[in-house]
């Protein structure tokens, strides 16, 4: 009896423990998305009343030059973004696993920028790209003899120079995964691997890289979310926050920014979220679909 109630009151105190997570996520994440959908077929500043307009601001929407310069932009961050941070971080974690002194001290001093503020980070990084005598980059290359480069001035270099610093801020959280993963791996599949006579990149191709799979999917599809919602450097690096120069560096969720909040078009803003979340969702469906071929 006393048994079948204590059990009553653990089952009624998970589920209040559970409860609360599920509403965060109705409240916060499921009711704007889908208010998102509502709001998109409508015409709204915020302070009017909301006008139906059915599918008029996606037809606007595809029809402007702009969106598909906002949506190269994204793309090029994310193709550009994922398959060198990750080279990085995994070359970074695999030797560092192998280092025993200092080891600690070197994975924290790999893990700080993730900790610190993109805001404040992205600033510095903007003084690092300025010209002479302000910029420490550009001094750097005039004393080589190499010419100073317009970095966050140029259409060209502008966003390679804004996707730097953000690699590098995502860099200590890849390199901890990526080290989980390869500690992970069974001693004895090394061992067996240095009995038969199996060379270092034999090892790392036919264990190392197998062995840390799902891991790599893992932080792919992480640092690919991640790339595509893309704001804080672009935000705080460009002038004005504009993503310039000519839209050069401006990604979608800047796009529906200022959209939004510049603009008063909450609408279209709207239906620019909409297609976020579509490019989001599959995504996400990938990588589930990878994963349960991958079982």
């Amino acid at each position: 009896m006393i048994k079948g109630k204590i059990e009553q009151t653990r089952a009624k105190w998970a589920w209040i423990f559970i409860a609360v997570p599920i509403v965060y996520f109705i409240l916060v994440r499921f009711y704007p998305t889908l208010d998102a959908f509502s709001i998109s077929l409508t015409d709204w500043n915020i302070v009017g009343e909301k006008k139906y307009i059915g599918f008029n601001n996606f037809i606007a929407l595809f029809n402007d030059p702009v969106l598909w310069v906002v949506l190269g932009n994204t793309f090029e961050y994310l193709l550009l973004g994922v398959p060198i941070s990750l080279l990085l971080a995994f070359v970074i974690a695999y030797y560092l696993d192998q280092i025993r002194f200092g080891h600690g001290f070197l994975r924290a001093c790999y893990f700080i920028p993730f900790l610190t503020t993109a805001v404040a980070m992205a600033w510095v990084w903007r003084w690092f790209y300025q010209p002479v005598p302000v910029g420490i980059i550009n001094l750097a290359l005039g004393q080589m003899g190499i010419l100073q480069l317009d970095f966050l001035r140029s259409t060209k270099q502008a966003l390679p120079a804004v996707l730097a610093p953000a690699i590098w801020a995502g860099l200590g959280f890849q390199i901890i995964i990526f080290m989980a993963g390869i500690r992970a791996i069974p001693e004895s599949h090394y061992e067996a691997a240095k009995i038969d006579g199996a060379s270092a990149w034999q090892v790392l191709w036919e264990i190392t890289i197998p062995g840390i799979k799902n891991t790599i999917i893992f932080l792919v599809i992480m640092s690919s979310i991640g790339f595509l919602r893309i704001f804080d450097q672009v935000y705080n690096m460009t002038q004005e926050g504009e993503g310039g120069p000519l839209n050069a560096t401006r990604p979608l969720v800047l796009h529906i920014y200022k959209t939004a909040f510049d603009r008063f078009e909450m609408g279209m803003a709207a239906a620019q979220t909409v297609v976020l979340f579509i490019i989001l969702l599959i995504i996400t469906v990938i990588q589930l679909r990878v994963l349960k071929n991958d079982r």
